[in-house]
């Protein structure tokens, strides 16, 4: 994709950027992951004191610690990104984006894979910690200062300390489709606070979900058998109130 298709992914991505050459010369997330890049390609080859030297010189300058032996995907971005830790055995994928604050860290001082692993279009709120030999899915939401402790399935939502699945990718994305059809919107005000009653309606909608599966299965049926099928006609008391009240 290259240098512009980078650019134009922050673009996408930060409302706040005005032009190309303000993200090449004033955003930090661009520098750091221009210093990781040549980092890296020395940690390849076991240029170890090299590595860290450039580490620490784009740590000094934009507040971003990456460690040279991280693995970073295509189009990774650090918004604002002062106070973010990528350790030795991280490894991110495409098109994620990390939020200042954020620790992809370890949780023991022993060898191996110790760091968390991220899928695809991830993207970690500000403050949040990962820690230790996780998989983040693809797709993933992590919530601000959220600790996440345990691997989160692909197109998940994680709040909380510990950090605690609260959306489940399709299950989720159904409701919200039968909730816009039915003119109501489950999550308009907090979508990452469910309660009690939120979770009541969820299952109503889940409930309402498989029932319209299955009436569209069998009105395809009767049409396939060649039976028609016509609209059931309203209740007069819909009629009446549609028709407006009565002129006096």
């Amino acid at each position: 994709m290259g240098k512009q298709g980078y650019i134009a992914s922050i673009f996408e991505r930060d409302p706040a950027a005005r032009s190309r050459w303000e993200i090449l010369t004033l955003y930090p997330g661009v520098h750091a992951l221009g210093a990781h890049r040549i980092a890296h390609r020395l940690w390849e080859v076991r240029l170890y004191w090299l590595a860290k030297m450039i580490a620490q010189l784009a740590r000094f300058f934009t507040g971003i610690e990456i460690h040279p032996g991280a693995r970073l995907g295509a189009r990774f971005f650090v918004d604002h990104g002062f106070g973010v830790v990528i350790g030795e055995t991280a490894e991110v994928g495409d098109d994620c984006t990390l939020y200042q604050g954020v620790t992809l860290g370890g949780t023991t001082w022993q060898g191996g894979k110790r760091h968390p692993t991220l899928g695809h279009n991830v993207v970690v709120g500000a403050g949040a910690k990962i820690l230790g030999p996780i998989r983040i899915g693809d797709g993933a939401r992590i919530g601000s200062n959220s600790v996440v402790v345990k691997d989160v399935p692909a197109g998940a939502t994680v709040v909380g300390i510990p950090g605690r699945v609260v959306v489940k990718g399709e299950r989720e994305r159904s409701r919200a489709a039968l909730a816009q059809k039915i003119g109501f919107d489950a999550y308009g005000q907090m979508p990452q606070m469910p309660d009690p009653v939120a979770q009541a309606i969820d299952r109503v909608l889940d409930h309402l979900h498989r029932t319209d599966r299955r009436m569209e299965h069998v009105c395809a049926q009767l049409r396939a058998a060649g039976i028609r099928i016509t609209p059931p006609e309203e209740p007069a008391e819909e009629q009446k109130a549609e028709s407006g009240p009565p002129n006096t």
